[in-house]
């Protein structure tokens, strides 16, 4: 998760498609707590239901 932040932080992912199930292992940890993503330039893309996760969400670097 660290790496993800670290990545998405220095808007090195040009695009993310997370599959999201509710599931919490431990203490837990947030991908995205903290992240203004907007400032970033990312934008949410698509956010869908799932089957067999509980969403899908995909997210894209802006172009400039």
């Amino acid at each position: 998760m660290a790496t993800i932040r670290q990545y998405l932080q220095a808007r090195l992912i040009d695009q993310l498609h997370l599959a999201i199930s509710p599931v919490v292992l431990g203490q837990g940890e947030h991908l995205l707590g903290g992240l203004d993503l907007r400032a970033l330039g990312y934008t949410c893309t698509k956010h869908t239901p799932g089957s067999r996760a509980a969403a899908h969400v995909f997210l894209q670097k802006q172009k400039v």
